[in-house]
């Protein structure tokens, strides 16, 4: 019996760690903004070139969460505003970053948190989202 649970919990462990490297939140598609994955990082680099920041709270589990990474972030319509923001992507699974969800209320993923170059929020998206609304999203918070 106790074997039988060794086994059992041995292959539960295979498994996992097979699961868990086959997608991780960081692991970003070619064409993908230069995504920071420190929100400290992010906040840093805001100030220092003075570009509002896309805050993406994201995990490897969420299938909105990796639909947005694999197919706005990159995409033709996203890439005009690839330099016009510091993108940050937050796995919502890292413990480094609870402080900053427990900060912008994040309850749900994907939520996208946007803040001025200072980090004042200026706004979020909660939710999957397409690359012409996320572009459209992007254009307006540059216009403000």
């Amino acid at each position: 019996m106790k074997r039988h649970l060794l086994f059992t919990a041995l292959s539960a462990l295979a498994l996992l760690a097979v699961f868990s490297s086959a997608s991780h939140a960081s692991d970003f598609p070619i064409g993908s903004p230069a995504f920071i994955t420190s929100y400290d990082a992010a906040l840093k680099a805001a100030r220092e070139t003075h570009k509002p920041i896309v805050a993406i709270f994201s995990a490897s589990w969420c299938p909105p969460c990796q639909a947005n990474k694999k197919n706005v972030y990159p995409s033709d319509a996203v890439k005009p505003f690839h330099d016009k923001f510091v993108w940050a992507y937050l796995d919502a699974d890292a413990e480094a970053n609870i402080p900053a969800m427990q900060k912008f209320g994040v309850s749900g993923i994907p939520h996208i948190q946007f803040l001025d170059s200072t980090g004042k929020p200026i706004g979020n998206v909660v939710g999957g989202t397409s690359p012409k609304d996320f572009a459209k999203t992007l254009a307006a918070l540059l216009a403000n």
